[in-house]
């Protein structure tokens, strides 16, 4: 049995309100808030990036675990907002979880399922006995440019899982991938917001690749949607992930735990495992998770989780991620927002 052994999130208290950017640029708040299903996002503290969420993210996910940092042989991170062109995130959290120097480090970028991407390596590795516990996380402070739909949504979060073969809490049963050229999201070396192309971003790029995703773990495994108690799908709003749902046969029931976006925004690579530490906080023994994310460029990772009785034992050991996501909330109004995402680029 390979699966995770210890989970966690992090998500920062800051918070804007989806019409108090609304009304920034001349929007009508009640259209964009029901267009999206979106009523705020996170934001990024001054002093928090990609490597001091993933970081916060990590240790919730040792408290889980139980286990020496020390016995971790890879750390993996799935990020598009890494701080550094160069130099990596993962160095940084090595050292500041106390795993290694005996350990294999690698940054991962695949637009939004960079997160699921880690994952998927880090449970690879475990799966072929290399090491005996392996990270992969998934964090973002997803960057949207000024007056731009993406703004609304991009914000930040992040998540990290604990693979191994020991105390297993969710057993990997299944995984499967659907990748293809279609450009649908891009930012160029040095440019600091990314670009998009509108409404080619739904039905060529996000429902077809998760789509396909869902139906070809579904027909590799041999479950339907019925035999899921959840199913978490990427949330770049909160409307893709419900359609994407019903159209491989699940309902709103088996959905709406791990659907975050409305009170989060998308935080990008964090966006769907964050959803899946929602789920892993409330399921129980023999549950079944379906996990498909999406990533621009573009492709999707799909795994089916079965949970074990040993779920139960380490769900309280660390915060959980709707508590998060409900306490301690600092509203921003815009002016504030724009001074904690650094530097403001209008576009021409």
């Amino acid at each position: 049995m390979v699966g995770i052994v210890g989970y966690g999130a992090y998500v920062p208290c800051y918070r804007i309100k989806a019409e108090d950017i609304a009304l920034q640029w001349g929007n009508d708040p009640v259209a964009v808030k029901r267009g999206l299903l979106l009523e705020e996002k996170t934001v990024p503290g001054l002093d928090e990036d990609t490597i001091t969420i993933s970081a916060s993210a990590a240790k919730h996910a040792l408290l889980r675990a139980g286990i020496d940092a020390k016995e971790i042989g890879a750390l993996y991170v799935g990020s598009e907002s890494h701080p550094y062109a160069v130099k990596p995130s993962g160095t940084v959290l090595v050292d500041a979880l106390g795993i290694g120097p005996d350990v294999h480090v690698s940054d991962y970028e695949f637009a939004c399922k960079a997160g699921t991407e880690s994952m998927f390596v880090a449970y690879s590795h475990v799966k072929s006995g290399l090491m005996k516990y392996a990270f992969g996380i998934g964090s973002d402070t997803s960057q949207g440019a000024p007056g731009d739909a993406l703004e609304y949504t991009a914000s930040a979060g992040g998540a990290a899982f604990i693979f191994g073969k020991d105390h297993v809490a969710a057993e990997v049963v299944d995984t499967y991938s659907y990748t293809s050229d279609t450009a649908d999201f891009w930012r160029r070396e040095g440019e600091f917001y990314p670009q998009h192309t509108g409404r080619f971003t739904g039905e060529p790029a996000y429902f077809r690749h998760v789509v396909n995703a869902g139906k070809g773990i579904l027909d590799k495994s041999g479950f339907k949607a019925e035999d899921f108690t959840y199913a978490v799908f990427h949330m770049p709003n909160g409307k893709f992930p419900m359609k994407a749902g019903k159209i491989l046969g699940f309902t709103k029931e088996q959905i709406e735990q791990g659907w975050l976006v409305p009170i989060m925004g998308n935080t990008y690579s964090g966006s769907s495992p964050m959803g899946l530490t929602a789920v892993l906080d409330v399921a129980k023994e023999d549950d079944l998770i379906l996990l498909v994310s999406f990533g621009s460029g573009a492709g999707s990772d799909a795994f089916i989780f079965r949970v074990t009785e040993r779920l139960k034992e380490i769900q309280d050991r660390a915060p959980h991620t709707r508590d998060m996501l409900d306490a301690n909330k600092r509203y921003l109004n815009y002016a504030q927002y724009a001074k904690h995402r650094g530097k403001i680029i209008m576009n021409e």
